[in-house]
């Protein structure tokens, strides 16, 4: 490698006057205006002008050569590669450029979705932390260290993707397709909230999620609860009951194979030294700390429930009933498997007539990465050095994404850095990041990339 022509402190501090000169916010605010919001259908020529206009400009001045391709579903995918040397390790990075709905009506403060407004340490917009804000983040801490060094000291391949707020259909697919173009030594990228917004995280994997409907269909329509009442069966509280059995008065889980299998004991002194989580007093199997629970442990929701017009209810027996659940599992849960055990335990419990329908299009496999693995000690020290304390480590997260793609399809160790907070109002009104944690960010990305550089 040549002689580097500045240091590794210089790199850090360059990245970090992103923030303070105000290129950051700048180059932020333009991210943002873009409405890329991949639940809706109309937007697709905004998906595409995002990437082309967005991003290709600024990862073009810094040496890498993008390509616009899309996957099976239409959506379209950056590819972004920065080659130096075919001898050199390879860093795959990801993020995603859509978000979710604007919900402009519910912003406060006059906020609009799509125009960055600062307010104190706070910098409102819709993606600013989900995930415009993040990937730019890495993708200016790369420059930082370019103008530091001259070279990165690695090869870097750039994956943006805008269909993760829809569960990233066609994705796997995509990379099966172009394996060979996104070929990687390891996967950096950031994602997700930080568990305090004074310390950084580092994560290895998320949590799977399964989502189902469960259904009682007796009738086409309601009959008179006067008239029938006590002689026809009701599909609301027939449901209510298998509910009841999949989950005790704690939510402790009660279906023979939800039981989480992971848990070792490597994996348990990791959580003991996390921050305990928020939570409720009384809730979750009483035989895990609150951590083991949310990240070592698996989790069942009732996310809507349906019986008659709760807007304009009858005095009628309701013809069916319906309740949309999702079950959060860790690695270790078998997800062909889910499903299964969920008929074999409402059969067993006498609720046959509660069918059970599952929602292809809400699924993502659980992932964790190797506590041992040799980048991750890397990325620890590195953290560490820059900001004088070691990261909080999570073998996974407690959500979930697309993780699975880098891990079993192109065998990636995977590191997280989230650059995001608990309360950033990620998915609701009002998102936004805080200017204190995206400097400190920016610091710590150059300060990876650069030893990323040193590896050789």
């Amino acid at each position: 490698m040549p002689q580097s022509s500045g240091t590794r402190a210089q790199a850090v501090s360059t990245a970090r006057d992103f923030l303070i000169s105000g290129r950051f916010q700048k180059d932020l605010a333009d991210l943002v205006s873009y409405p890329t919001e991949s639940q809706r259908d109309d937007r697709g020529s905004e998906m595409r002008d995002y990437l082309e206009a967005g991003l290709i400009p600024r990862l073009g001045r810094i040496g890498f050569d993008c390509s616009v391709l899309s996957t099976e579903a239409g959506a379209p995918v950056l590819v972004a590669r920065r080659i130096e040397a075919d001898d050199m390790p390879t860093i795959l990075s990801y993020g995603h450029g859509d978000v979710v709905h604007g919900q402009a009506a519910d912003w406060g403060g006059g906020r609009d979705p799509f125009v960055l407004k600062a307010e104190g340490d706070h910098l409102y917009g819709r993606g600013t932390a989900d995930n415009k804000g993040q990937h730019l983040i890495n993708l200016l801490a790369l420059e930082a260290v370019l103008a530091t060094r001259g070279q990165l000291g690695f090869n870097s391949t750039f994956l943006i993707e805008m269909g993760e707020e829809r569960g990233s259909p066609g994705l796997e697919a995509f990379c099966e397709r172009y394996r060979d173009l996104l070929r990687a030594d390891v996967l950096v990228a950031s994602d997700g909230p930080r568990l305090r917004k004074d310390r950084p995280t580092v994560f290895l994997g998320a949590r799977g999620a399964l989502n189902f409907d469960l259904v009682v269909r007796l009738r086409e329509r309601g009959r008179h609860s006067g008239n029938f009442g006590g002689v026809l069966a009701d599909p609301a509280m027939i449901l209510a009951h298998a509910l009841a059995s999949i989950a005790d008065r704690r939510g402790t889980l009660q279906v023979p194979g939800w039981q989480p299998q992971s848990l070792t004991q490597d994996v348990r002194e990791v959580l003991a030294h996390l921050p305990p989580p928020d939570s409720d007093d009384g809730w979750g199997d009483p035989s895990l700390t609150a951590a083991e629970r949310l990240y070592g442990g698996n989790s069942f929701a009732v996310l809507a429930m349906r019986a008659g017009d709760p807007d304009a209810p009858q005095n009628a027996i309701a013809g069916h009933a319906r309740a949309t659940c999702q079950l959060r599992f860790v690695v270790g849960t078998e997800p062909a498997n889910i499903l299964a055990d969920l008929r074999a335990h409402l059969d067993q419990a006498g609720f046959d007539r509660v069918e059970i329908t599952a929602e292809d299009d809400v699924f993502f496999p659980a992932t964790r990465g190797d506590l041992s693995g040799g980048w991750l000690k890397r990325v620890l020290a590195s953290v560490e050095a820059t900001t004088g304390q070691p990261p909080d480590l999570l073998p996974n997260l407690a959500g979930s994404l697309p993780n699975h793609v880098f891990t079993d399809l192109l065998g990636l160790q995977t590191i997280w850095l989230p650059h995001s907070y608990n309360g950033c109002n990620q998915h609701a009104p009002d998102e936004h990041v805080l200017k204190p944690v995206c400097e400190d960010a920016l610091g710590i990305m150059a300060g990876v990339f650069w030893d990323m550089g040193e590896v050789n």
